[in-house]
């Protein structure tokens, strides 16, 4: 199958997601679409599609017979054709439906964040689906993910789609690092912050005790009540 773009697979993954999160309101319209790819939780990256990206996105869907428009109706309404398109199990489904809209995760992750669309037993059946789609062999397509190399520190190694073609493991396993970087930093910032409300509190404290006041958050009390 020819490659998806950034695009086509938000599209598609939202598609995926919807039909099993939201029933009611699927199949979507294309505002519902556009909303639902630019939400801002349960997507890395965030964007911002408008709807002649998003229309675009649904017709190269529509060409692969990843997608198609319900009949019918005075607006057009789509639904997502991926378990028969792909021939692939609804388990495995949906942990690319989560990775197309979370970008890579661990099993563990993908075990949580799965819950809405279907429930797995345990970490071990995820990652038995994991494999199946990573060994799949070339005359149902080839693989599906890959198994990323485990990042420093990391206890599991994470997963990745393969809809979009090869992926550029150096570019992925550098925005990790500047991910933790930046968490690495704000827990840097927090704790220095912390020290100096400390160092305040203790001048404040003296102070209070040289002018015979009562030291903050305490009340002096009455000896003669």
């Amino acid at each position: 199958m020819e490659p998806l773009n950034l695009v086509e697979a938000r599209v598609l993954g939202t598609l995926m997601e919807k039909a099993r999160t939201v029933p009611d309101s699927y199949p979507m319209t294309l505002n519902g679409l556009v909303a639902g790819c630019n939400q801002k939780n349960a997507r890395d990256p965030a964007t911002t599609l408008g709807e002649a990206e998003v229309q675009e996105g649904l017709d190269g869907l529509k060409r692969r017979s990843l997608a198609f428009a319900s009949s019918g109706g005075r607006v057009a309404r789509w639904e997502h054709n991926f378990q028969r398109a792909m021939v692939v199990p609804e388990q495995s489904a949906v942990l690319l439906g989560l990775l197309m809209l979370r970008g890579p995760q661990t099993a563990g992750e993908l075990r949580i964040h799965s819950e809405r669309w279907y429930r797995f037993a345990d970490i071990s059946s995820v990652e038995a689906f994991l494999e199946e789609l990573r060994d799949r062999n070339e005359a149902k397509g080839g693989p599906l993910v890959v198994q990323l190399p485990r990042a420093p520190g990391a206890r599991e190694a994470r997963w990745a789609h393969l809809l979009c073609g090869p992926v550029d493991v150096n570019a992925v396993a550098a925005r990790a690092e500047a991910a933790a970087a930046g968490d690495s930093g704000l827990a840097g910032r927090l704790a220095a912050l912390e020290e100096e409300v400390a160092q305040l509190r203790d001048l404040v404290t003296g102070l209070a005790q040289e002018l015979g006041l009562s030291p903050p958050g305490q009340v002096k009390t009455n000896d003669r009540a």
